[in-house]
């Protein structure tokens, strides 16, 4: 792959990911990043985002709500998605990474990444209807 010219712009969508937990759209992205850079396109920011998770330095989720969310955490992780407010949550719980061995047994293919997403009511939600 060939060396990227370093931009201030591209690095400084990567450290506001890094400074969130929430899996912002594109869309929140740009409005958090015009803050620093008034003049920034949103077809910089899409371009930028792209550029990232081809990188692998961030992540790009589709959970079924039509808009890609993006996560700086590349490590290991499932997500839980609310079908009421649509935030994606960072969900906490035990390895599960033998699933991907299992998913392999019957798959005549290499798997090099897999992604579990939860859906459902989250906690705010659900106190809200009760």
């Amino acid at each position: 792959m060939a060396v990227r010219k370093y931009s201030r712009q591209r690095e400084s969508i990567r450290e506001m990911l890094l400074s969130r937990k929430d899996h912002p759209t594109a869309d929140a992205v740009y409005a958090d990043i015009r803050k620093i850079y008034p003049n920034i396109s949103l077809g910089t920011v899409y371009r930028n985002l792209s550029l990232l998770a081809e990188l692998g330095e961030i992540k790009k989720l589709s959970v079924g709500d039509g808009s890609e969310h993006y996560d700086a955490d590349t490590t290991p992780h499932n997500h839980f998605t609310c079908r009421c407010c649509h935030a994606v949550i960072d969900l906490d719980m035990e390895d599960v990474s033998s699933i991907k061995e299992t998913a392999a047994k019957r798959f005549d293919g290499d798997i090099e990444d897999y992604s579990i997403n939860f859906y459902g009511v989250c906690g705010i939600c659900k106190s809200k209807s009760s």
